[in-house]
């Protein structure tokens, strides 16, 4: 167990003197604000229009907000923690289908070049509802808490500004009857770094 100890105060005191070293006009902390779309998943639900149109809720769409921050550990090592919204709707005058959940992300990644980084980590989701109303009705669902996985690449065009793409490997279980939906996803997303 001293053994463990000694090892991990090392780990910390290594990465404590490297941060110390890294360059002056890099910020070690920096909060964000993001989003973009996602698409794939199960579907849930189709939606109906009276033109002939139909829009399709899936388990891994659509409109992916989230704010957080970014933790310089070294100049090629960095880790990010991120709260979110994540919802795929389908709307009408006289009712909805609504697949929303709030995902909670620690991410991990390595700086192959200054602009690039890639990386991943996981991703826990909560709050996971499949809505509807009016004339769109067809139930309301809960699901159950779920942890998955995340991979996803990053390009800073600036200091302030990253472009994402991601691929999310989750699935999801209906807390009543037990059936399950896959939500893996890709996602092309954007950030602002404060």
């Amino acid at each position: 167990m001293k053994k463990i100890t000694l090892a991990i105060a090392l780990a910390i005191a290594t990465l404590g003197s490297a941060h110390a070293q890294q360059a002056p006009a890099q910020k070690s902390i920096r909060p964000f604000l993001g989003g973009g779309l996602t698409f794939g998943g199960d579907k849930l639900a189709t939606v109906n229009y009276t033109n002939g149109a139909e829009i399709d809720v899936r388990a891994g769409g659509m409109i992916a907000m989230h704010g957080g921050v970014d933790f310089l550990v070294t100049p090629q090592f960095s880790m990010q923690a991120n709260i979110g919204y994540h919802v795929d709707n389908a709307s009408a005058r006289n009712g909805d289908v609504r697949f929303e959940r709030v995902p909670m992300e620690l991410l991990a990644y390595f700086h192959p070049t200054q602009q690039w980084r890639l990386g991943g980590g996981v991703r826990y989701v909560s709050n996971t509802k499949l809505s509807s109303s009016g004339a769109a009705y067809n139930g309301d669902f809960d699901f159950k808490n779920t942890v998955s996985g995340v991979l996803e690449g990053e390009y800073l065009m600036t200091p302030h500004v990253g472009f994402k793409i991601r691929f999310v490997k989750e699935e999801f279980e209906e807390k009543l009857s037990g059936i399950k939906a896959k939500g893996d996803h890709i996602g092309f997303l954007a950030n602002y770094y404060f």
